[in-house]
């Protein structure tokens, strides 16, 4: 795949430029036989509102966060371990178009890239670089994600009971497992 770059001086940089970018805040991202594969800003469906977030692909995780000054800092760094991904593409909404679930043990959220064509390239890498991860470690996919967080608006009833209704007396909350 892309094991030809793993241990190239400009994927070293590219590596340690990407670091830099979320400073003291994040972890060391540089391993023997990682790969810096590509980065982009997607959309994040988040509790209140969607949000824009800086992706970066490596070879066998994924990295986002917050963005504070877009290519120069970044904050509130989230690794994600490929072999623990399986991708699920949704439909569009009113509000978001071209969108996806990442989905994994932990954690499970929705994005969504500015074009179909972004989509496709996203959707296209990710499952590449999946593929090759469980076939050289022999690992199953994530049988069981985590339940996806359900915008407030999006619900007025528990998503776990189906009986609770939510009122000033009673808060929003949804089933995490």
């Amino acid at each position: 795949m892309v094991d030809h770059l793993a241990n190239t001086e400009i994927n070293s940089q590219r590596i340690a430029a990407v670091e830099n970018c979320f400073g003291a805040s994040g972890q060391p991202l540089a391993l023997p036989g990682r790969v810096l594969l590509g980065e982009g800003i997607l959309t994040k469906e988040c509790r209140k509102k969607p949000k824009p977030r800086i992706f970066f692909l490596f070879n066998d995780i994924l990295v986002y966060g917050s963005i504070i000054i877009n290519k120069r800092k970044y904050n509130s760094q989230h690794i994600i371990p490929l072999e623990d991904v399986t991708l699920e593409t949704l439909p569009d909404t009113l509000q978001m178009k071209n969108r996806w679930m990442i989905k994994t043990s932990k954690k499970s959220f929705v994005v969504s890239a500015a074009s179909l064509t972004e989509r496709k390239e996203w959707i296209s890498h990710l499952e590449e670089c999946i593929k090759h991860l469980l076939t050289k470690t022999g690992r199953q996919p994530c049988r069981e994600p985590a339940a996806p967080w359900i915008p407030d608006k999006a619900t007025d009833i528990c998503m776990r009971c189906t009986q609770t209704k939510f009122s000033t007396l009673t808060r929003r909350h949804h089933c995490r497992k």
